[in-house]
């Protein structure tokens, strides 16, 4: 392979819904671009891109694959993004890589829940998209119905580039608006004829020619003034001006495409190298606030936005070079650690294949096998450059708890679990000391499920998933006392402590009174020292000194506020951690000789689990906010479904057909939501969920929560 210049380098991120083709059409444009010389199907399981076993056995990615094509003097990389989005992280370390994105719409459904979630993804990263229209050869492919749903859903973005003459089984030519030539296909490998548009095709042509410039006017001013004194621009003009709007994200192209047959499929890959943006001259941020500009002079930076262990080749890192030209040999450092790396030998990448070059320039995409430290979103570069800023991914929708079916795989299914997570960051592992579990989370339950295989097929371990225990706070209501007196005697040097307390509840923004009812007697507690801390499980904890006379000596103040700790760890009622609560210390006793540290652990924490129960004691729940992205058909039963988890919608919005409704709902309530609602609304529905607060369980809740845990601790005893 010849070296390319940043100038003729593009980068596109194929995107769109399960079933769409993105795949499809990932074969022919490596077809078109000499990579193979014959195309796969994803039903025979024979695609460059769909190469793993769970990829072929499902028929559907998982992964984003990292492809390229040389055509027209120019090297095209493109991503095959999954459709689902359970996979989108895959689709998100693209965005990190590529300016353009081909959002590809299914011709027999139009714009689809997965369509507008990628679309809204592209929109966030700062990707413009064209659009591609594909399997416009089936029988339902109905083009008036697509064009109408584009509109419906993207506003006054789309540009109609193309139309199709004969969409379904028979569909083997388009008119072409920018080059006003008809396409006629004679064969499945893209051959064609490229006539002038036919007598009764010219009226729509020219319709959609007028709306093409005036587009294209709108990206440039000087192609402005140009259209209101001609009222025409050529075909370079009408590029260079959806060039503008495009790298603006204010034009959405749009092309027909019949994958499966290469039809349409040079058009667009013409397309993209005189239009789409190359990467010259794009701005990347770092972690410092600077920037990195994509260009060959300079120095040399890299940054990973995918790692993968494949087979026969081990740990492999994919990379754009961000500045610089990268030559075979090179010795990098990562700006945020130190640590050095040499790239022995890199490659360009079409899946499975690997070609090893000497040099790639800035701008363009490879691979580079066997780093020490290279991981995903990790930069390398030469020294004195800064980090690239890292990724950003969603938030979490699925988590489950996790162990090894075999105990003494426990440490083996932690590592091969902590592998994965490194290569997908949309995985995250971690052991809850709160919960004793190991809890897996990820972005839905066919993600889940894929690390599940990828724990058995390829670290051959047997793992059990199941519901992990919700993380319940504790806290007080009202204000009590109590005291307890630890006292020790064996012989020798005994241990004696006594310690008098009052708790009660903290709320924000209220100072810490002083005056309480002890003992039937109104009592002035005056504060000699204090200890305000914010817990790192969420809330305070407030510690007062408030006892007179030398009754406690201050130096065991200390082990009193350690006691109280203690038990804040392991709340009295369920075990929870225990927050937002006030202790005052007021009185106690101590024994010249026999009052030691641990006596006064020990009589704090009692005294404080006293206390706590009988101040009116309450159970917390997480509660999140989920917003639900749904089809208007399937509102009503989303709404009973939430009903059910004790939800409560706040309110709903309404956005191109679409309803999302605000919720809050209880944690507990939310363990294989993402499996409910995609069956409720036969996957056509998605969501988002983000930690809200901590707020009291209800009444009948926490009587159950109280008998599970009564029950367990009986069981344990």
């Amino acid at each position: 392979m010849k070296a390319y210049s940043t100038k003729d380098i593009r980068n596109v991120v194929l995107l769109g819904s399960s079933k769409s083709g993105k795949t499809t059409l990932a074969e022919a444009m490596l077809f078109e671009g000499k990579v193979i010389d014959r195309r796969g199907a994803v039903e025979t399981k024979n695609t460059v891109s769909d190469n793993t076993e769970f990829e072929q056995s499902n028929q559907k990615s998982v992964y984003a694959t990292t492809l390229y094509g040389e055509f027209k003097d120019t090297k095209i990389n493109f991503i095959d993004a999954p459709g689902s989005d359970d996979f989108s992280g895959g689709a998100i370390t693209a965005f990190k890589v590529c300016e353009t994105g081909v959002l590809v719409i299914n011709g027999q459904q139009g714009v689809e829940v997965g369509t507008e979630i990628f679309a809204r993804y592209a929109d966030q990263y700062g990707v413009p998209l064209i659009a591609a229209v594909n399997q416009l050869d089936t029988e339902k492919a109905n083009w008036d119905a697509i064009r109408a749903s584009i509109k419906e859903a993207f506003g006054k973005k789309p540009v109609f580039v193309q139309f199709p003459v004969n969409a379904g089984p028979d569909f083997n030519a388009f008119v072409d608006v920018i080059t006003m030539k008809y396409y006629k296909f004679k064969d499945a490998n893209g051959a064609f004829d490229e006539m002038d548009i036919p007598a009764e095709y010219a009226d729509e042509a020219e319709e959609l020619r007028q709306e093409l410039m005036e587009k294209a006017a709108e990206g440039d001013d000087d192609l402005m003034m140009k259209f209101f004194d001609t009222l025409e621009l050529d075909t370079d003009e009408i590029r260079k001006g959806l060039a503008a709007g495009l790298a603006k994200g204010d034009v959405m192209p749009v092309f027909c495409l019949a994958a499966k047959n290469d039809i349409g499929v040079r058009r667009l890959m013409e397309f993209i190298v005189n239009v789409a943006p190359s990467p010259l001259g794009k701005v990347a941020k770092t972690v410092e606030g600077g920037t990195i500009e994509c260009k060959a002079e300079g120095p040399v930076s890299l940054f990973i936005y995918k790692t993968a262990v494949e087979q026969h080749l081990g740990d492999v890192s994919y990379f754009k070079v961000m500045s610089g030209v990268l030559n075979e040999g090179a010795d990098l450092v990562n700006p945020e650690n130190g640590n050095s790396e040499r790239l022995s030998a890199i490659y360009a990448v079409a899946g499975a294949k690997k070609e090893k070059v000497t040099s790639i320039s800035a701008g363009d995409i490879g691979c580079v096998m066997k780093l020490k430290n290279g991981k995903t979103d990790v930069t390398l570069a030469q020294s004195g450059v800064d980090a690239i800023e890292h990724m950003v991914f969603p938030d979490f929708k699925y988590r489950c708890a996790v162990k090894a079916v075999d105990k003494n795989d426990e440490a083996k299914v932690g590592d091969a679990l902590n592998k994965i997570a490194a290569q997908d960051p949309t995985i995250h592992v971690e052991y809850s000391k709160e919960l004793r579990q190991t809890i897996l989370s990820g972005m839905g339950e066919q993600h889940i499920n894929l690390v599940k295989w990828r724990v058995k097929n390829e670290f051959k371990l047997d793992i059990e998933l199941y519901a992990p225990k919700v993380p319940y706070r504790e806290t007080i209501t009202k204000v009590a006392t109590a005291q307890y007196r630890h006292k020790k005697q064996s012989g020798g040097a005994g241990q004696f402590g006594e310690v008098h307390l009052l708790v009660c509840p903290y709320v924000e923004g209220e100072p810490a009174p002083n005056k309480f009812m002890i003992g039937g007697k109104e009592t002035v507690l005056n504060i000699k020292t204090q200890e305000i801390s914010d817990l790192e499980w969420g809330g305070k904890l407030e510690f007062y000194n408030c006892v007179v006379g030398g009754a406690i000596d201050l130096g065991f103040m200390p082990a009193i506020l350690k006691g109280i700790n203690d038990k804040m760890t392991e709340g009295p009622l369920t075990g929870s951690y225990a927050r937002d609560i006030r202790v005052y210390v007021y009185d106690g006793k101590m024994h010249p000789v026999d009052s030691k540290e641990i006596a006064f652990i020990i009589a704090g924490r009692n005294a404080f689990k006293e206390a706590f129960r009988n101040a009116g004691p309450k159970i917390l729940e997480p509660i999140y906010n989920v917003d639900i992205f749904t089809p208007n058909d399937y509102v009503g039963p989303c709404m009973s479904d939430l009903n059910t988890r004790r939800g409560m919608i706040m309110n709903q919005d309404m956005e191109k057909g679409f309803t999302i409704l605000h919720a809050r709902v209880p944690l507990a309530e939310l363990y294989r939501y993402s499996t409910t609602l995609s069956s409720l609304t036969g996957g056509a529905a998605t969501f988002t969920m983000k930690f809200a607060e901590y707020q009291p369980v209800p009444a009948d809740v926490q009587s159950k929560l109280l008998a599970e845990y009564a029950a367990q601790e009986k069981d344990e005893d």
